[in-house]
């Protein structure tokens, strides 16, 4: 059988927080769906920030010397990606944003009307949680924004969403209602 690539990011500060549980369980899903799973902690990573000098848009390679081609050589080779972050201010940690500003030659290719789409044929899968209870961190935008960043990234890199899952609620949580871990885990089926 044909074995998929899995890359698992994290991008939250807590590894024991919500969001790495929401990861863990769409790692173990993956796992048990004949994905090899690699897992990254975007904290733990060496990545400067973007100088906007889009040098990447020609070589689809950054000029910044970092741990950023790790990275990209795992995302390359993944038929899936999972991402967890948080939400802050209705939108992703730096860290998360930082990548998606790093990964602009990876993703797409500029043209003369629209970004030309470089990382098609992959899914993705978006999981986040939010301190704000339901349906508030909804309605008022605040899980609502982080997913429509996420989501924008890997749209316009070409990918196909494969499933978007939000805890809310999560600073009164000491573990994850089941009904967000079988949410989790249709995506992957």
């Amino acid at each position: 059988m044909h074995e998929k690539s899995a890359l698992a990011i994290l991008g939250s500060p807590h590894t024991n927080g919500i969001t790495a549980a929401m990861l863990d369980v769409a790692i173990r899903k993956a796992q048990q769906a004949n994905y090899n799973v690699t897992k990254i902690n975007l904290y733990e990573k060496s990545l400067s920030f973007c100088t906007g000098c889009c040098s990447c848009m020609e070589t689809q390679i950054c000029v910044l010397k970092d741990d950023l081609p790790e990275i990209v050589e795992l995302l390359q080779k993944s038929h899936l990606v999972i991402l967890a972050a948080p939400v802050y201010w209705a939108n992703v940690p730096a860290p998360v944003k930082n990548l998606f500003d790093r990964l602009l030659g990876v993703a797409m290719e500029e043209t003369a009307t629209f970004p030309k789409p470089r990382l098609r044929g992959r899914q993705y899968i978006l999981l986040t949680s939010c301190n704000t209870p339901a349906p508030f961190s909804w309605i008022f935008g605040q899980s609502r924004g982080a997913i429509h960043n996420m989501d924008e990234f890997f749209k316009t890199a070409g990918m196909k969403a494969a499933g978007k899952v939000v805890c809310a609620n999560a600073k009164n949580r000491k573990e994850l209602p089941e009904q967000i871990i079988k949410k989790i885990e249709r995506c992957l089926t």
